[in-house]
């Protein structure tokens, strides 16, 4: 056993590794303050940032709200705006001049011989050339359309002029084909309309030439050259675009302006022909007063509409005015609301609502739902194959709730239908004092009143 100089030399050993331990613990205790105090501050700065961040964003939706709010009211006062300009007017690629159509037959005639003559201007020799034309227009639609631009006297001057187009060259055909931009294609799709040398697809209303058929005529070893009358359709341009890339085709190949060109179709390069003497460059105006709005129309007749149904079902709804009358006497200067004109067709007739009626129908579900077709325009043609109920005698209140039910889906043809009879809606019929009230609405913002509000969410358009 050692001496007391041996617990010495241990207890030193012992006291120098407790100050290290001790300068460890401070050292240690140091780097964590140090720690510690970096993270607070840089804490604080980021609780900053998300107050400020959370301050820019309250601040952006708000502002993001307003503009929102300022572009719908913009809207609806741009809607009023443009009614009287670009909605009146009515689309027309070709147009002869004013002076052909108020002369019918003669001026048929006339527009006939004026178009052989300025197309053969451009033939190395006209005598031996054939000039082949092929019109074709939805004739009724566009009498109408004249008729209300005041170009023509009357419906029947467009269809003079129609047979006096005919009448005058052999190789000029002018076709009635009804309703529609595809059945003038399909039209022309079964017809050889340019054949021997010099070819002239050109329209006066309906400008639309199948790229099938051109290309059949560039085929034609004796066709030298075909006018198309495509120029304010900028869907021909990648077609054009195609043809173009072979330079013997692009020789062959004009363009007739009527309406003037859309860009698309300059970018291609063809030539373009300019026949201002014969057609005109400016749209159809319709000219003839404006049909009141839906609201005052079923106002006026004591008619409701699907929307007014929903909303109170008996008795029928009353107009709020939009001012609170001081007296009985009307109050002179007061501004009504500008009529909107929903396009060529105008407003549907109101049709007047018996509640009880229109309850007793909505409740036939599925097949036994009364069929619209038969009891709207006569036998169904699906006769027993029919899914819906054929053999109900209707009254006539249930005749008009069928009626009012049916209307409630868009006609396909919207604003260009020509149907008289036709039982579809041709603009919303659900709009109660600009509001649109239906749940399920089918029809397009711009079918209807500008500045309509809706009721339920409503998906996009398109």
């Amino acid at each position: 056993m050692g001496g007391i100089m041996d617990f010495l030399q241990r207890y030193q050993e012992y006291d120098l590794q407790r100050s290290r331990t001790h300068e460890f613990i401070k050292d240690l205790m140091i780097y964590a303050e140090h720690i510690e105090s970096s993270l607070r501050q840089e804490n604080t700065v980021l609780r900053q940032q998300l107050r400020n961040t959370s301050l820019d964003l309250d601040d952006a939706a708000q502002s993001r709200r307003d503009l929102q709010q300022r572009l719908l009211d913009s809207e609806a006062r741009l809607g009023y705006i443009s009614q009287d300009n670009d909605n009146l007017k009515v689309p027309a690629a070709y147009l002869f001049k004013e002076e052909f159509m108020k002369q019918g037959l003669e001026g048929g005639k006339k527009a006939a011989n004026a178009l052989r003559q300025a197309i053969a201007l451009g033939c190395s020799d006209a005598d031996e050339t054939e000039i082949i034309a092929k019109v074709v227009a939805n004739l009724n639609g566009l009498s109408k359309a004249m008729k209300r631009d005041g170009c023509v006297d009357s419906e029947n001057d467009v269809k003079e002029f129609m047979l006096g187009f005919t009448q005058a060259k052999a190789s000029f055909d002018f076709v009635d084909v009804g309703y529609g931009k595809e059945r003038a294609d399909s039209k022309i799709r079964g017809e050889h309309f340019c054949l021997p040398v010099e070819s002239l697809p050109c329209p006066p209303f309906i400008a639309h030439c199948l790229s099938e058929t051109t290309r059949w005529n560039l085929r034609n070893y004796n066709c030298k050259q075909i006018v198309l009358g495509v120029s304010h359709d900028a869907g021909y341009a990648p077609f054009l675009d195609d043809l173009v890339s072979d330079a013997n085709i692009r020789r062959r190949i004009t363009i007739l302006e009527g309406y003037p060109t859309v860009r698309e179709i300059e970018s291609t390069g063809v030539e373009i022909l300019h026949l201002k003497d014969i057609f005109r460059g400016d749209k159809l105006i319709n000219r003839t007063p404006l049909t009141p709005s839906v609201a005052s129309a079923s106002s006026a007749s004591g008619s409701i509409s699907y929307a007014t149904i929903t909303q109170k079902a008996s008795p029928p709804p009353q107009l709020t005015l939009p001012i609170t009358l001081k007296s009985a006497t009307p109050a002179r200067g007061t501004k009504t609301q500008p009529p909107w004109n929903p396009g060529p067709r105008g407003l549907d007739t109101p049709i007047p609502i018996n509640q009880l009626a229109l309850d007793a129908i909505k409740k036939r579900k599925d097949s036994n739902k009364l069929c619209n077709n038969h009891f709207l325009r006569g036998p169904c043609a699906k006769g027993d194959e029919c899914c819906f109920v054929h053999n109900y005698n209707p009254t006539k209140d249930e005749i008009n709730a069928i009626a009012l039910l049916a209307r409630l889906n868009p006609c396909t043809n919207g604003q260009d239908c020509d149907v008289d009879n036709c039982i579809y809606g041709h603009h919303c019929p659900s709009v109660v004092g600009g509001i649109c009230m239906h749940p399920y609405c089918k029809f397009r913002t711009d079918e209807h009143p500008p500045g309509t509000k809706f009721k339920y969410p409503r998906a996009s358009d398109y």
